[in-house]
């Protein structure tokens, strides 16, 4: 394996919208890719098993999302827009112009929001777990984070995970987090057709076949996204759709090897021609 995959990877903090932004830097080489993860995880729980395998041969920057992981928490709701605003600062701060994005769920949003907003920044996209609107979702999971007490995740690795690294380690801070993200983008109503059309970015979308994600909804993201054809006579479309067997929304990435090969597999082929286009 590549030494630069196995080396402790640089590590540190970007001044953010009134947060210190916690980030890890992991190998080196092409475009940079920046990993998301969703709520409740950070970079450890949600890739540090992908990270070897991403970061060989390639610059991989991870970072932890508001009151996530080793960042602080600020008094401010938690939203995609606002998450996508400190993702650009973070960018500026490290001095990178492009990456390919790789967003789980609530990083999925963040990725999602950046490809439509900010299509300079993007190269290709790789949206996984996330709906680009509501109605896209099963439901049970967000009245299910709405209701979650600290007691309900006694004892699990994320309340473990959250009183280990946190810069502020108690329960009262960890249930404000909670709280935020049972009200996470209340009220929006997502994208329409015509922006989830119009992004730039070649586009991975990765769901489970028992996600929160409806699996209809992931395959009209796909068809927006130009896909869906005949490939043998129309050509393979540049972007994809990955549905991983035998897996909910918790455990979405927890196929190491698969997802692995998946997501590598799309980033490092050229950009086809003609891809502007679709």
């Amino acid at each position: 394996m590549d030494q630069q995959a196995t080396a402790a990877p640089e590590t540190g903090y970007a001044p953010v919208n009134g947060m210190q932004m916690y980030y890890e830097l992991h190998g080196a080489g092409g475009t940079p890719l920046l990993l998301l993860h969703g709520g409740l995880f950070d970079i450890e729980q949600q890739f540090g098993a992908l990270l070897p395998g991403l970061s060989a041969g390639r610059r991989v920057i991870a970072t932890d999302f508001q009151g996530h992981g080793r960042t602080n928490d600020i008094d401010r709701p938690l939203n995609t827009r606002d998450l996508a605003s400190d993702i650009v600062g973070l960018l500026e701060h490290l001095d990178v112009r492009e990456v390919d994005i790789f967003g789980f769920s609530v990083g999925g949003a963040v990725a999602l929001h950046l490809a439509v907003n900010r299509p300079d920044l993007i190269r290709k996209l790789i949206v996984s777990s996330v709906s680009f609107r509501p109605d896209g979702d099963r439901g049970e999971n967000a009245e299910a984070v709405a209701a979650m007490t600290v007691d309900m995740i006694a004892g699990t690795p994320m309340e473990e995970r959250y009183l280990s690294v946190s810069p502020h380690p108690d329960h009262e801070h960890l249930q404000g987090l909670l709280d935020k993200l049972g009200r996470y983008d209340a009220g929006t109503t997502g994208w329409t057709d015509d922006e989830i059309r119009g992004i730039a970015a070649p586009t991975l979308i990765t769901v489970g076949d028992c996600d929160m994600v409806k699996l209809e909804h992931a395959v009209r993201f796909l068809q927006l996204r130009g896909g869906d054809v005949n490939g043998d006579f129309e050509g393979v479309p540049a972007s994809q759709l990955a549905v991983f067997p035998g897996t909910t929304h918790f455990f979405g990435l927890a196929k190491t090897g698969l997802v692995q090969e998946v997501v590598n597999t799309f980033l490092e082929p050229p950009l086809p021609s003609g891809w502007q286009d679709r």
